[in-house]
């Protein structure tokens, strides 16, 4: 299994780190057989497994529910679990319960909590031995306030977004991912910071990148980002389906080679 001191040694040496998100075992286990580096179990799986409208629905029941079938899937992959929007910012003590069940219940290597207003929470999480990875720039979670659009697009914001980066990582950050903030900001920040830094829609200058199983293997999606790209086709599952539909109707299936024979048994023999 990849640790966290692997990852920053990775960083050190400037080799990329891969990251995938999964949610269920079979993509855990491919993740696994193709030897990414981490797993990212994100709360993305509100709209990609579950039809929600957004992140925003998705509780910490959820996280939990697919991040132990992730942690079965993938027992020796680097594995981080989104906290969910409404399980931090409301009460430190509270806060912090949540994070441990979390953390203990999916056997994660580390949390993911999107926003730099967290630095108390990451400080908190880290005393108590929960490493954290700050997610800034676009946060999902907040989408109704910033939209889904390039973040940091002024001198203003870009400072901003640097001071935030620096911050959680005084904080205790672990690792920081960066989604959706022009490619030389992403630059400027990677080589700022001690830890790794993971872009999505980022540019190629951050320590590694980080897309999700969806939209790489165009599974199910409707839309896809401009920083996406697509290395297989899953929809053919639906004509794979649709075939599967029309043999049943015209009884073309099951034909004799995926049917028992029919045959009257002795004693002591055993059918095909």
């Amino acid at each position: 299994m990849k640790t966290l001191n692997q990852l920053m040694t990775m960083k050190q040496n400037n080799e990329k780190i891969s990251m995938i998100t999964a949610y269920d075992f079979p993509s855990a286990k491919q993740a696994e057989a193709a030897q990414i580096d981490t797993i990212l179990v994100g709360d993305s799986l509100g709209m990609t497994v579950l039809g929600y409208e957004s992140t925003v629905q998705v509780t910490i029941e959820d996280m939990i529910h697919h991040a132990k079938a992730v942690r079965r899937g993938a027992p020796n992959t680097y594995v981080i679990v989104d906290v969910p929007f409404g399980a931090v910012g409301l009460n430190e003590q509270y806060d912090l319960e949540l994070a441990v069940k979390l953390y203990r219940d999916t056997q994660a290597n580390a949390l993911k909590a999107e926003g730099a207003h967290l630095t108390q929470y990451i400080k908190n999480c880290r005393n108590m031995g929960i490493p954290i990875v700050s997610h800034l720039g676009l946060t999902p979670q907040s989408v109704g306030i910033t939209g889904y659009k390039m973040q940091a697009s002024t001198k203003a914001a870009a400072q901003q977004l640097v001071d935030d980066a620096l911050a959680v990582q005084q904080a205790g950050a672990s690792m920081i991912v960066l989604e959706a903030v022009p490619s030389d900001l992403a630059q400027d920040i990677t080589l700022k910071l001690d830890v790794p830094v993971i872009g999505i829609g980022a540019g190629n200058s951050t320590n590694g990148q980080v897309l999700v199983y969806h939209d790489v293997l165009n599974y199910g999606v409707e839309h896809q980002a401009k920083f996406v790209k697509q290395y297989g086709d899953f929809s053919v599952g639906t004509k794979a389906l649709a075939k599967y539909n029309e043999e049943v109707k015209s009884q073309q299936f099951p034909d004799a080679a995926h049917t028992y024979k029919k045959q009257v048994l002795e004693a002591g023999e055993e059918s095909e």
